[in-house]
């Protein structure tokens, strides 16, 4: 039995084909992952009613999972470098698909809780997983065609999302959501095993730097953690300022331990590479500005605009089916020309995207984003795909899991920075415009007003006198306005880095040679 479906394996798989399963493979696992990242907002408010849960554990619902992805993306990337890309993917896999079984059958919110932080712990191995296995399996003169598929998935599952977590939530259950995922997960494992290649860096040991990893997870947690809560919090805050003083402490303590370590979780000699460190600004500075940008004008949509969570989810779809078109065509495009010019030219369209969604007001409509939602689709799409395959191509492809969890963590950095700063710039400019609007409400009713609308929270009619209301909505609309320019700023900022950073032409460095001690020792586990 086993013979014959290893012969079948081999007449369906041959050398020529191998990679196309295995980019199928990997594609199929990201749609899982990346559908769950959006699928959960739309079902928050039927979770709430079903297990009575707190606004806190809403919160936390959709914190614990980005908060355990971001910190151990990086881990993730590296463990699969050292022990085996395929075998740390599946594992990602095991615990995402078990983990979602589990939230499904969940009693109470603190379940739902605990194991969507679970769920973000496979989601970290998974991520970088797929990038370095794709740039393992493709050769640097194809894997822009094939990471722009991989970005083209991604953002598929992004827009389908929404509507399919409404139809759901609506139609069968909130909990509907997470059991799709464990049947995903089985066909995805079956897949791997039967297309996917192992691979590791033979350059080193099986060696495991727990330094590196303690500090980095104290760091990260404590950045990511004061960013998430800044805008609730306070940033003048005991709780945020406290998060921010342990991780200024804990990351440069992480880059000194890198520096004299044998086996380095992040490899700092990458950033000499002007392409690479290029590339990961401008992911940076990119996730920054459309995070921030989705997560607020979602608000704008349903709060303003009065939108439901699908008809909201429906609105985005002219960005997202423009990045599945534009993607694959730009990671084409990649392999011929080069990252630079793509890069540079979505980055300024993206630019020009915002500048025309900052034009908004109360009383604008749809017809007035639309123009900015279709530039955005185009630019995005001619940046992510050129962005990733021009960080791989930077480096080693021995070094893929590691460059592709920096890449990914310096994303979810990004991010969550930018949905931060732009809430602080709400709650500031809103602030003022508030207190001109309401002179005769109490001081601390008017911050309180201001603080909700920079973390996300809504001022809505019934209790409310409808002159709060309204000038809630216009500090609002108006603050957004202003954040939506800061946001053009740091993409015009990322076209002119991209232009004089990346490489016209990227040459993969040379596979490096595993050292004769590190061979002899490869089993020793580093405590340092």
């Amino acid at each position: 039995m086993t013979e014959r479906l290893l012969a079948h394996r081999h007449r369906l798989i041959t050398e020529e084909n191998s990679r196309w399963w295995t980019l199928a493979a990997m594609c199929f696992a990201l749609f899982m992952l990346m559908l769950d990242n959006t699928v959960v907002n739309v079902a928050l408010p039927s979770i709430q009613r079903d297990l009575h849960a707190s606004l806190a554990s809403l919160e936390w619902t959709v914190n614990a999972y980005t908060l355990t992805l971001a910190v151990l993306l990086v881990t993730g990337g590296r463990l699969g470098d050292i022990f085996g890309r395929r075998r740390m993917f599946l594992f990602g896999v095991v615990v995402f698909g078990l983990a979602s079984l589990t939230i499904g059958f969940s009693p109470n919110d603190a379940v739902l809780v605990a194991f969507r932080a679970i769920q973000g712990i496979g989601a970290a191995f998974m991520m970088p997983a797929t990038l370095s296995i794709i740039t393992q399996a493709f050769p640097p003169e194809q894997r822009g065609t094939a990471i722009g598929t991989w970005a083209g998935v991604s953002a598929l599952a992004l827009a389908i999302g929404p509507v399919v977590g409404g139809l759901l939530t609506e139609d069968v259950s909130w909990r509907a959501i997470f059991f799709i995922n464990p049947p995903i997960a089985v066909i995805a494992i079956a897949m791997t095993l039967f297309a996917t290649r192992e691979s590791r860096d033979e350059t080193v040991g099986r060696t495991v730097d727990f330094a590196g990893i303690g500090t980095l997870t104290l760091g990260l947690t404590a950045l990511v953690l004061a960013l998430v809560e800044a805008n609730t919090w306070h940033w003048g805050s005991v709780g945020v300022i406290s998060l921010l003083v342990v991780a200024a402490i804990a990351l440069p303590a992480f880059v000194i331990i890198e520096r004299r370590v044998r086996a380095p979780m992040v490899d700092f000699t990458f950033f000499r590479a002007r392409t690479f460190l290029g590339a990961n600004v401008v992911a940076f500075l990119i996730s920054f500005a459309m995070f921030a940008q989705f997560f607020f004008l979602t608000l704008y949509l349903q709060n303003v605009l009065h939108y439901s969570p699908l008809e909201t989810g429906v609105r985005f779809l002219p960005s997202t089916i423009l990045i599945i078109l534009t993607a694959p065509l730009a990671g084409r495009l990649a392999d011929r020309v080069g990252s630079r010019p793509l890069m540079t030219v979505g980055l300024l369209i993206v630019a020009v995207s915002l500048v025309i969604e900052s034009r908004l007001t109360v009383h604008s409509g749809y017809g007035l984003l639309l123009p900015g939602f279709v530039l955005m689709g185009l630019g995005m799409g001619l940046v992510m795909s050129p962005m990733s395959t021009a960080a791989m191509n930077a480096v080693d492809r021995t070094k893929a899991g590691a460059a592709s969890g920096v890449l990914s963590m310096i994303r979810m950095v990004g991010s969550t920075f930018g949905v931060a700063v732009m809430g602080a710039l709400v709650a500031t400019i809103g602030r003022s415009k508030i207190d001109s609007g309401l002179p005769h409400v109490a001081a601390s009713t008017r911050a309180a007003i201001a603080n909700a609308l920079g973390s996300g929270g809504t001022i809505s009619g019934g209790h409310v006198p409808a002159q709060i209301v309204s000038v809630a909505r216009e500090a609002f609309v108006s603050a957004l306005s202003t954040g939506l320019v800061v946001s053009a700023v740091a993409t015009l900022l990322g076209a002119a880095l991209a232009w004089v950073l990346i490489a016209r032409k990227i040459r993969q460095p040379a596979p490096a040679q595993a050292p004769a001690a590190e061979q002899e020792s490869a089993t020793e586990v580093s405590l340092v």
